[in-house]
Parts: C-alpha cells; structure tokens; sequence
C-alpha cells in the first residue's frame, strides 16, 4: 500500500483554484470520495495531511481549495480579509462548494454515489453549507465549525456530525442550540459531540492562543477524530 497524491486544478466564478487528492494505489476498484474544507487560512498542510490520513482508511480523499490557487493567509487580518467574502455571500460559497463536490466525483478513482465531506473551523461551516445546499451527499462532518446559519437552508439530505468545543467563544452553547433547531427543521439525521472545557480549533496541533480563544487539546482531537472515523464508516456502508 502507497497513499499517492495529486494536485488537480479547476475554476469557480472566473477564479482558478488547485486542490489536492489523496488515494491508496493499491485500490483495484473505485472507493468512497470525501473533501475536506479548509480553516480560514486555505488550503494547507493540515487539511493535506487529513486527506492522506483518510486514504489510509480506504477512502479518496480531495483538500478542496475555496480561495484561490496559491492563495494563503500568514496572520489573522490576512485570514479574515480570505474568509469574509465568503460568509458575505453564502450562495455563492455554497455553488463553490457543489463545484468542489463534482470535480471530487469525477476522479476515476471515486465512487460517486458515495461522498462525504468533513471541514475544519471555517471548514466546519462549509461542510454544514454544502449539507444545507440540499447536495446528495451521505455525509457531513464539522470539527469546531462556525455554525452561523445561511439566508436559506434547503431540506439536508445528508446525516450530520458536529464535533464541539463546549468553552468556544467563538461558537458558545446557545448558538449550538440553535444550531440544532435549525438541522431539526431542515430534515437532518444530525449528532452532536460537545467536549467540556474545550475551545476552539481543538484539533490544530498549532494553537495555542487561549486569548483568542484557539487551544489544541489531544483528547478532543483523538476523541472527535475516533468519532468522524465511525460516522464516515456508518454513513458510507
């Protein structure tokens, strides 16, 4: 088994983005297709390095890329100024997303009729947004996602994970349930995994900023991670 990985370049609304598919070339048939969404400072290691991780459990796995090829942030300004177009303009993330979703389907290395999409942070919010889109997909999975909802929230066909950090200011418990009232209405088989005295972006080895509210913490990261692993295993069959 060799987990192998390639850059694939695609376009939304006039901008030209590069996302990176993750996949174990030792697979003789086609395997179920899972993107994974970026924080607010784009497409990076991290969310690469995710992609391989969920090769390595049989999947093909695509770091999508919402902001522009090469495009990253390097300081909290640069993150906000990337991300808040996209939260300005909830439609239009969510047809970016849908555009991420079909370049994702038409690898030869994936089954289409089995997708998921799991998002990290801003990613969170993304995968909760292509739910929200009405996309037949089997599956969305947020870890500490912003739950912020969208002007309009089509009936969700996919069954939802949320994996939460309980002390996140940016996200606190009454947004979470409200958050849940909100999935109720549309439709969705959804769970909620809240863990107690955790903040934000639990599962980012790099922070470390409790003033601003990011603290990484192993056991919510081992603990959501052995969480998406069983749904992903559930919802893809």
């Amino acid at each position: 088994m060799a987990i192998q990985t390639r850059l694939i370049e695609y376009t939304h609304d006039g901008t030209l983005l590069e996302g990176c598919l993750a996949w174990d070339d030792s697979a003789t048939e086609t395997r179920p297709g899972i993107l994974v969404s970026h924080a607010w400072g784009g497409r990076n290691p991290f969310t690469t390095e995710k992609a391989k991780a969920l090769a390595e459990q049989g999947y093909v796995a695509f770091a999508l890329d919402l902001y522009g090829k090469g495009v990253l942030g390097t300081s909290k300004e640069e993150n906000e100024a990337l991300l808040q177009p996209h939260l300005d303009n909830r439609v239009r993330l969510q047809d970016r997303l849908n555009t991420c979703l079909q370049v994702l389907r038409d690898q030869s290395e994936v089954d289409a009729a089995k997708t998921a999409i799991i998002g990290y942070c801003f990613g969170g919010l993304c995968a909760m947004d292509l739910a929200r889109s009405g996309a037949d997909i089997l599956g969305a999975i947020s870890m500490h996602g912003l739950p912020f909802p969208p002007e309009v929230t089509h009936p969700i066909m996919a069954k939802m994970l949320i994996c939460h950090g309980w002390d996140d200011p940016m996200a606190d418990p009454e947004s979470m349930v409200e958050l849940a009232q909100e999935l109720s209405e549309a439709g969705a088989d959804w769970q909620l995994h809240a863990y107690g005295g955790r903040m934000h972006a639990f599962t980012n080895p790099e922070a470390n900023d409790p003033d601003f509210g990011t603290v990484y913490d192993a056991d919510a990261d081992r603990r959501s991670w052995q969480a998406a692993t069983n749904f992903l295993a559930e919802v893809m069959g």
